[in-house]
């Protein structure tokens, strides 16, 4: 049977473990209650008592008998201890939960019926200390929640009104039409006056529109984290005050006739219409919407200086406000997703209070059971009676979105509201741990295969083939590095589970559809068998003098059926996160135009260390495109200049997408370290620079410069890694030169972990060094060095995301906060 302690960690909300019972330190307090009741028994085995003695002994261990006083609020039960509930600030009659309660408890006898008094006091005491604390935290994120909901209960109002609105411009746009063309002799009919409005001139500035929609998303959402408004598509709507759900968001009809307020959009519009006044606000995440973000804004200057014009020469300027089909259609996916995140959170709020709850009764029974006090039954009554344990809010919320959603989005089907709401697990199966121990077998079985073969064939040495190392070895070179970074972020999940580090929320992964740690292990000794396996049969021909054109081209073919697999658009291997994964990389490459989240630059910098990946996937692609291996002509690509030219120009990319990342970033947020951080990439493109002039010139000069330019690099490189990634040399931590939160509970490793990171950085060396271990090929070198710059990266993730994870915590974030897309705006 599961100890409760393990079934208390693995349960409890990962970001809020601070906020759970400190359970494990109240058990050592019963543990120290134990011995000294351990010691007393056997100090009263060996000292006996005398008659009159003994009646005054046992009475202190008689446990009295429960009572409760009606007085104020206190809980006053005479027995081994009384709890008294006192308010934190103001006050107020009656019973039940209040919130901002406190408890403390008081020893009756002042603990003279415990061994040691001292200890139960202080056992007490953080009891007590643990209860407030849970009372704050629920009623907080309660608030939190609570407020949320009632800020997407209005976003959904005015959605449904948009969406009637839509409607409506749609049956305006087919009456209009059929006048046109004679179909009717009857009028239209006139404008719906729900969206009816006039657009009048404006002449405030885009950063006092973005500050205004700063303004009125905090009032919408007051748990909202902050951050620089975007500069995306806004548009205003006009939303009449009859949205009819009960009546809880809207103005008093008095106000709303007598109140019409004015705003200005980006570029000078402003729009006044009947009722209330609000701005879609869709982020500007994709290319397309930064294009349509900056056309629309040319466009509204264009649209303020024809007004002005208009006004000057004593026109009336009046024009109808097209309501957008396909922001509203955004702005629905973006209510949604706040939907789902918010139901997610009042779950973990929902399970926080239950193990909360169940840390009580298992604590307090062990304590019953040490000190034979029946202090449980009395303990128990103030904690179920607790504002944690007492408020619904929690529940009605959660039926209320549930509701909301299966209405708005599921079309009524409630089963299908449920795949988004609560989606099933995907369980892992032993079928999966079967295959990978079979492919892992056979890729051993092969590599060895291999590995002989080559060496008969005196293969990998300097007398190697040449044309077969040139182009044959890139192949196998290129899938190792992938399939050894691959099965090092294998590693990392396995050890961020077994860690709790919630990788899937840092991520934003779909909880259906992520990669367990199996699956990535079963993907690398699948295809590493089969690489491995192709290249052997393909060495075999080699050995054996066949050298034909389709011999050569084994090799291409391997890497193009691999190619195929990855955009293969069949639903089989792994489709939702094969196609996650292209995604990414497109948002990579086109880095300024997409807004960056976390999985973006964690990609990114994994790029950065396969830079000797990415240099002979794109020799390779010149080698088969131009057909040189028809002729054998592997040094085609590298006498071409414009070849010889990509070649450099791929060395630089990851760095140039990762600065691009960190400008992008600092444009989004304003956070100058995104700057700081940018330089980093830039000094590593200054490096590497300076090391493809020193490969072309071998002068003392470019040596000099290549020595200085990358220890500089390297610092600046060592410096973010161990301060900003990982968060370590704190030296006011309570962890001297690491941080305060550790999770990993040897500290020597987290040392151990920057020594050798320090080391694996200095793989530049290689570039002055130039070392040959014994008679290998130097490109067999080359690979060494290679896969040790993964293997660090792999080993720079963990602890990458650990500091993630520790500042997600900090803050308490364990669901995502979707921005909502609608914007109240009130009158100047």
């Amino acid at each position: 049977m599961v100890k409760f302690s393990k079934q208390f960690e693995g349960q409890l909300v990962p970001e809020w473990k601070d906020a759970f019972v400190d359970y494990w330190q109240l058990k050592k307090d019963i543990k120290r209650l134990q011995a000294a009741e351990a010691e007393a028994a056997g100090v009263a085995a060996t000292t006996p008592l005398s008659q009159c003695q003994a009646p005054v002994a046992a009475a202190h261990w008689v446990m009295r008998l429960p009572f409760l006083h009606p007085h104020g609020h206190h809980h006053k039960e005479h027995g081994a201890i009384q709890v008294h509930r006192k308010l934190a600030s103001g006050g107020g009659g009656g019973g039940g939960a209040v919130a901002g309660e406190v408890y403390e408890t008081e020893l009756v006898d002042g603990g003279a019926g415990f061994a040691d008094g001292e200890a139960a006091r202080a056992f007490f005491a953080r009891l007590d200390e643990q209860l407030n604390k849970v009372n704050r935290f629920y009623e907080r994120k309660e608030a939190e929640f609570v407020e949320r909901g009632e800020s997407l209960r209005r976003q959904l109002q005015i959605l449904a009104e948009l969406r009637a609105a839509v409607v409506a411009e749609q049956q305006r746009d087919g009456r209009r039409r059929r006048y046109g063309n004679g179909g009717d002799s009857s009028p239209p009919d006139t404008e719906d006056p729900s969206v009816s409005c006039s657009i009048l001139h404006g002449d405030q500035s885009l950063r006092g529109t973005s500050e205004q929609e700063q303004e009125g998303q905090e009032k919408l959402t007051k748990d909202m984290i902050a951050r620089s408004p975007d500069e995306g598509d806004d548009d205003q709507l006009t939303i009449p005050q009859e949205l009819g759900d009960s009546g809880r968001l809207g103005r008093p009809r008095e106000e709303a006739a007598n109140t019409r307020p004015r705003t200005t959009l980006p570029g000078g519009r402003a729009v006044t219409c009947q009722g209330r006044s609000v701005r879609i606000n869709i982020p500007v995440t994709t290319p397309t919407r930064t294009v349509t973000a900056i056309r629309e804004l040319l466009f509204d200057d264009m649209l303020s200086q024809s007004r002005r014009s208009g006004s000057a020469n004593g026109t009336k300027c009046s024009d109808k406000l097209s309501i957008n089909k396909r922001k509203v259609h955004q702005a629905e996916k973006m209510i949604r997703g706040a939907l789902i995140e918010l139901y997610k959170g009042l779950g973990y709020l929902k399970t926080y209070r239950s193990l909360n709850m169940m840390a009580f009764v298992k604590i307090l029974k062990k304590f019953d059971k040490v000190t034979a006090k029946e202090a449980q039954s009395i303990y128990l009554k103030v904690v179920e009676s607790s504002y944690f344990n007492v408020s619904d809010k929690v529940i009605r919320l959660m039926d209320d979105v549930d509701e909301l959603f299966v209405r708005h989005f599921a079309e009524g089907d409630k089963r299908k509201a449920m795949k988004y709401l609560k989606p099933n697990q995907r369980e892992e199966s032993h079928t999966t741990t079967f295959f990978i121990g079979l492919f892992t077998g056979g890729f051993a079985a092969l590599f060895i295969g291999y590995c002989i073969m080559a060496h008969i064939a005196g293969m990998y040495t300097q007398q190697s083939n040449k044309v077969y190392m040139a182009t044959s070895y890139p192949v196998l070179s290129m899938f190792s590095l992938f399939f050894l970074h691959l099965f090092l972020y294998g590693c990392n999940i396995f050890m961020w589970r077994k860690t709790r580090i919630n990788y899937t929320f840092i991520f934003e992964f779909t909880p259906t559809k992520e990669l367990k740690y199996r699956d990535v292990f079963l993907i690398c000794t699948t295809s590493m068998t089969i690489v491995i396996g192709v290249m052997f049969a393909h060495l075999t021909l080699i050995v054996k003098g066949y050298s034909s054109c389709a011999v050569q081209a084994i090799p291409g073919a391997l890497l193009l059926v691999f190619l195929l697999i990855l955009v293969c658009p069949f639903n089989i291997l792994y489709r939702s996160c094969r196609y996650h994964f292209l995604t990414v990389i497109r948002n990579i490459i086109l880095t300024p135009f997409y807004k960056v989240v976390m999985v973006d630059f964690f990609m990114a910098d994994q790029l950065c260390s396969q830079v000797p990946l990415l240099r002979s996937l794109e020799y390779l692609a010149c080698y088969y495109i131009t057909s040189s291996y028809k002729t054998q002509d592997y040094g085609y690509c590298t006498r071409v200049k414009h070849f010889r030219d990509l070649a450099y120009a791929v060395s630089f990319l990851p760095y140039y997408w990762r600065a691009m990342q960190c400008a992008r970033r600092w444009f989004d947020e304003g956070d100058i370290n995104h700057i700081v951080n940018l330089g980093k990439y830039v000094s590593a493109m200054l490096a590497a620079g300076t090391k493809v002039a020193y490969e072309n010139d071998n002068s003392a000069g470019w040596l000099s410069l290549v020595v200085i330019v990358s220890s500089l690099a390297t610092i600046y490189q060592l410096y973010w890694d161990f301060v900003k990634d990982w968060g370590l040399l704190q030296f006011n931590s309570k962890n001297p030169w690491l941080r305060n939160d550790l999770i990993l509970k040897q500290k020597y490793i987290y040392f151990l972990s920057m020594g050798l990171n320090l080391i694996l950085r200095l793989a530049w060396l290689q570039t002055v060094i130039h070392p040959n271990i014994g008679s290998l090929d130097s490109r067999v070198t080359l690979f060494i060095l290679a896969a040790l710059e993964v293997i660090r990266r792999g080993h720079w993730n963990f602890y990458r995301l650990e500091n993630e994870h520790l500042n997600n915590a900090g803050k308490f974030r364990a669901v995502k906060v979707v921005p909502l897309p609608f914007h109240e705006v009130e009158e100047n």
